[in-house]
């Protein structure tokens, strides 16, 4: 039966993944590279299924499943997220490690892309298990992790408790100290100001630039947020202090809508650390009908495939932000862009956590740390040039966002690995 639903969320996922080739194809055809080079960034060139037993509090044993993907380490080590979903599959993994390369050369990161996760359900989990998985999974893919190799960090319902475990049990088959092993570190552990942030900071830089784009005020523009997690309750934050009108949230059980702005302070004090809010109000519309609203500024910061060839039509916003990976199929891509509508894609709007990832490994490696003020403004100048130099390909190479972004992150390893010799 866990088999069987292990195969057809893999299956789910392999449209995810497929899209991206598509893209990535496209963008290296336009680039004018030969084929062998798709080849070879078509897939990770490496990935690890792990299984990880933990004894669990009923005194049973449970087998968990974990992945880790390596996409392209031409350019210096793989860098990316571990997430603890019960969606969790191989080609999600595969998928969001391609994503993670893009998204470092957008910003210029001396990176490739990484991706990890474990299939569980982190909120069905006491304390003591989500400590065992974590330690277990860092035993398990330690051959081909570390600071020099692949930096891992927080993602889908994981934080920063989470990656101090996994420190850790690094540091302990290490004998030695290793806060670069792992970003999203607390403070205290050698983690950055301004890190829980970062990626609702570097979606709101792009957002702002858009809007400039699109001569739309920030002050009383409607902005619709999907998804109230890390990213969409941060930039709700954000977004309700520079004087946006926020008319509509979600989380995993609904959504709230109110065309006069919702109380955005409010509704921050009471969800849970799952980014659950809506379950205590009565008067709910689905993620469906809230995706369709009105506004100025639409923002996916929840889960894949959301904008679909579907719904596309009737989305009524001039500007879609993409928070979350992989929100908008390539179908509705095109629709959207058709319409009018410009996207800001994910591999750019969410880039702001690998920058400021990367900025705590930085500070990890020279002993050195920032102030919060210095990573802002550190991030604010990476994002502006990422989005500058996007927006410009797009529109002298007459291609949307998307390719124009994928144009952008693939040349970088595209070239480190013609340099080495392996194309």
């Amino acid at each position: 039966m866990a088999d069987n639903a292990a195969e057809s969320t893999n299956n789910k996922h392999r449209d995810v993944l497929e899209s991206t080739q598509r893209v990535v194809q496209s963008a290296l055809q336009k680039l004018g590279y030969p084929e062998e080079v798709y080849e070879l960034l078509k897939e990770p060139v490496r990935l690890m299924t792990v299984r990880i037993p933990v004894r669990m509090d009923d005194g049973s044993t449970k087998i968990f499943t974990g992945y880790r993907a390596q996409h392209n380490d031409a350019v210096g080590p793989t860098k990316g997220g571990v997430r603890f979903h019960p969606e969790v599959s191989e080609n999600e993994v595969k998928a969001l490690s391609i994503w993670m390369s893009l998204k470092a050369g957008i910003v210029d990161l001396p990176y490739g892309g990484g991706k990890g996760g474990i299939i569980c359900d982190p909120r069905e989990m006491s304390f003591r298990e989500l400590e065992g998985v974590s330690r277990g999974y860092v035993r398990a893919i330690s051959q081909i992790v570390g600071p020099t190799k692949d930096i891992p960090a927080p993602d889908v319902m994981t934080n920063s408790q989470i990656m101090a475990w996994m420190m850790d049990e690094y540091s302990r088959m290490d004998e030695f100290n290793n806060p670069g092993f792992i970003t999203g570190k607390p403070i205290v552990l050698g983690g950055s100001h301004g890190r829980e942030t970062a990626t609702a900071k570097g979606v709101t830089i792009c957002l702002k630039e858009a809007a400039k784009k699109r001569d739309i005020s920030i002050e009383g523009a409607r902005v619709v947020i999907q998804g109230f997690g890390n990213a969409g309750s941060y930039l709700a934050k954000f977004m309700h202090e520079a004087g946006a009108k926020v008319i509509g949230i979600s989380d995993a059980y609904g959504a709230l809508h109110d065309p006069d702005g919702l109380d955005i302070d409010y509704l921050l004090d009471r969800r849970d650390s799952f980014g659950t809010v809506t379950n205590l109000f009565k008067s709910t519309i689905s993620n469906q009908e809230l995706l369709e609203l009105d506004c100025d500024i639409l923002v996916p910061a929840a889960v894949e495939n959301q904008i679909t060839k579907d719904n596309a039509h009737n989305i009524k916003a001039q500007i879609v932000i993409e928070a979350a990976n992989g929100p908008t199929t390539f179908e509705a891509t095109k629709i959207l862009t058709e319409r009018g509508i410009l996207i800001v894609p994910d591999v750019l709007a969410s880039a702001g956590g690998v920058t400021v990832s990367y900025f705590e490994w930085v500070q990890n490696n020279q002993g050195f740390y920032w102030t919060e003020q210095e990573v802002e403004e550190r991030l604010e100048k990476v994002m502006l040039k990422g989005f500058q130099n996007v927006y410009q390909t797009a529109q002298t190479r007459r291609v949307d966002m998307r390719l124009a972004a994928y144009m952008v992150g693939v040349r970088k390893m595209a070239e480190a690995s013609r340099f080495r010799g392996w194309i």
